[in-house]
C-alpha cells in the first residue's frame, strides 16, 4: 500500500506527457488510420511508439539524475546545439499553439452549436483563460486537473473500444476497394502518421522540463526508477489510447466508403458523432465534452511546455540577463506566446496549414539529429556509467534514428521534387 501511495505522488510528468501527445496526433490521424487503411495501421502506430521511446525516456533519465534540464545537457555538448533546439522551439513558437487553438476553438463552436462567435474571438478567450490558470495554478494545478481528464478519456475509451469490438465491424459497401499505402497519397499520410506519433521528438525536451518541476514540488527526489516508472505508464497510455483510436476508426468506418473531411475540426465533430452511434444519442453532450476536454488539455499541456522550454533556451543562450530569469518571467512569457499566436491566427488563419506544414517540415527533419542529441547527453560525462541506457536501449534508439532518417529522406524527397 505504501508502495502505490509513493508511486502514485510520483505521478505527473508521464501523464502530462499522455495529455499532450492525445490531441490530434490520437483524435485525428490515428482514427483517420484506421478508418481509411483499416487494421494493418496499427504496425507504424506500434513501431512509431517503439522507436521513438528511447529519445523520450533520455529526457527523464538526464533530469532524474542530473536535477538538470535536457536543455542544459545539450548546451555541454556545445552552444551550436542548444542554438540548434532553440531555432527548432523557435519554429513551434510561432505555429504549434496557433494551430492547436484554432482546431480546439473551431471544435468548440462545432461541438456546441455557437455560430454567432466567430473562431477567432473564440481563440482569444481561450488563450486568456489558459494563461490565466498556468499563471496562477502553475505547473501543481496543470498535473492535478489533467490526471483527472485523463481518467475520464481513457475511461470513455475503454468503454466504447468494448461497445465497438461487441457490435463488430460495419459492412463494406459494394464495390469497396481498400486504399492503396504505398502510392504518393498513402505514403504522405503514413508519414504524417509516424510524425507525429505520438508527439515530436523535439517534446523530449518538454518532459525534461516537466520532470525538473516534478522533483521541485516533491518533498523528496524521486529515484531513477520511480521517475521511468512514472513516464513508462504515461507512455504506455499514450501508445494504447493510439491503438483504441484506430480500432473504432476500423470497425465503424472502413469499408462504408464515408467520406472523411481534412478539416481537423470537422473531422473531430465526425469522430464525436461515431462515438455517439455507439454510445447512443444521450451520450453526445458528456462525448463532446470529453472530446474538447482532450484538445483543451493539449493546448495548455503545450503552452505551459513551449512557455518553459523557451525561458530555458533564452536562460542558457544569455546567463548574464537577469530579466529573463526573475520569478514573473514563466507568467510574462505564458502571455507573450498567446500574443504572438492569437496575432499568427489572425493574420494567417487562412494560411495556417503553410505554418503547420513548415512546423512539419522542421519536425522531421531534425527529429533524427534530436534522437541523437539525445543519447549524447545521457551517455557522456554528466551521468555516471552506471546510469547510462542499457545496450538493449541504445540499439533501440539506434534503429530510431535510422526509421526516423528514412521518414525524413523520403519527406524532403516528395517536398523538394
Amino acid at each position: 500500500m505504501e508502495r502505490l501511495r509513493t508511486f502514485l505522488k510520483t505521478l505527473g510528468p508521464g501523464l502530462l506527457f499522455a495529455s499532450m501527445a492525445i490531441g490530434t496526433s490520437h483524435l485525428v490521424l490515428s482514427t483517420k488510420a484506421g478508418a481509411q487503411y483499416g487494421w494493418v495501421m496499427i504496425i507504424p502506430i506500434i513501431l512509431a511508439n517503439l522507436l521513438k521511446y528511447p529519445f523520450f525516456e533520455f529526457g527523464v533519465r538526464y533530469t532524474s539524475i542530473t536535477e538538470n534540464s535536457l536543455i542544459q545537457g545539450y548546451l555541454n555538448l556545445g552552444k551550436r546545439y542548444l542554438v540548434l533546439y532553440g531555432l527548432i522551439t523557435l519554429v513551434s513558437v510561432f505555429t504549434i499553439l496557433a494551430a492547436l487553438y484554432v482546431v480546439t476553438s473551431g471544435l468548440f463552436i462545432n461541438l456546441f452549436q455557437i455560430t454567432s462567435i466567430n473562431i477567432n474571438t473564440v481563440a482569444a478567450g481561450l488563450f486568456a483563460f489558459i494563461s490565466l490558470l498556468l499563471i496562477v495554478g502553475r505547473y501543481r494545478f496543470l498535473e492535478i486537473s489533467l490526471k483527472l481528464v485523463i481518467s475520464i478519456l481513457f475511461l470513455a475509451l475503454i468503454v466504447t473500444t468494448f461497445l465497438v469490438i461487441n457490435k463488430g465491424q460495419v459492412p463494406s459497401v459494394v464495390g469497396f476497394e481498400p486504399l492503396h499505402i504505398f502510392n504518393e497519397v498513402g505514403v504522405l499520410f503514413l508519414i504524417g502518421l509516424v510524425g507525429w506519433m505520438p508527439t515530436a521528438v523535439e517534446a523530449s525536451g518538454w518532459v525534461s522540463m516537466w520532470s525538473m518541476e516534478k522533483i521541485k514540488s516533491m518533498d523528496r527526489k524521486p529515484t531513477l526508477k520511480e521517475s521511468l516508472a512514472e513516464f513508462n505508464l504515461g507512455y504506455f497510455l499514450t501508445a494504447l489510447l493510439a491503438v483504441f483510436f484506430l480500432i473504432i476508426g476500423w470497425l465503424t468506418l472502413y469499408g462504408t466508403g464515408t467520406e472523411l473531411s481534412g478539416n481537423a475540426v470537422i473531422f473531430a465533430d465526425q469522430v464525436v458523432s461515431l462515438f455517439t452511434t455507439h454510445v447512443g444519442d444521450w451520450a453526445y453532450f458528456l462525448i463532446a465534452i470529453a472530446a474538447f476536454a482532450t484538445m483543451f488539455s493539449t493546448c495548455m499541456t503545450a503552452h505551459d511546455a513551449v512557455a518553459r522550454v523557451s525561458l530555458d533556451v533564452i536562460n542558457k543562450l544569455y546567463p548574464k540577463n537577469s530579466s529573463f530569469q526573475k520569478k514573473s518571467s514563466f507568467g510574462v512569457t505564458v502571455i507573450l506566446l498567446a500574443l504572438i499566436n492569437w496575432i499568427v491566427i489572425s493574420a494567417f488563419g487562412g494560411n495556417m496549414a503553410n505554418l503547420v506544414a513548415l512546423a512539419t517540415f522542421v519536425s522531421f527533419v531534425m527529429a533524427p539529429l534530436i534522437g541523437w542529441m539525445n543519447l549524447k547527453t545521457v551517455s557522456g560525462k554528466d551521468i555516471l556509467k552506471k546510469y547510462h541506457p542499457s545496450k538493449g536501449l541504445q540499439i533501440l534508439s539506434f534503429l530510431g534514428m535510422l526509421f526516423l532518417s528514412a521518414f525524413a529522406l523520403y519527406y524532403c524527397s516528395i517536398i523538394i521534387f
